[in-house]
């Protein structure tokens, strides 16, 4: 397991952080994931055997969301 953690903008409320924290947690290969709007960041912990942080990368930023 490992754990990083990503700087995301694009997040104006609540609702795109709870929105992008669901998105995450359903992916296979993450075990948990916290989204901070007020932070502009993700705390993830996955398995690199399973996904990689590019995958990560591209499900943030296919929810409508940009990785900086």
């Amino acid at each position: 397991m490992k754990d990083i953690v990503l700087k995301v903008d694009g997040m104006h409320c609540n609702s795109c952080s709870t929105r992008l924290e669901k998105v995450l947690n359903m992916a296979d290969g993450i075990n948990s994931a916290k989204v901070s709007l007020e932070d502009k960041e993700a705390n993830i912990n996955f398995d690199e055997n399973q996904i990689k942080i590019e995958e990560i990368k591209e499900l943030i930023e296919d929810a409508g969301f940009t990785v900086i």
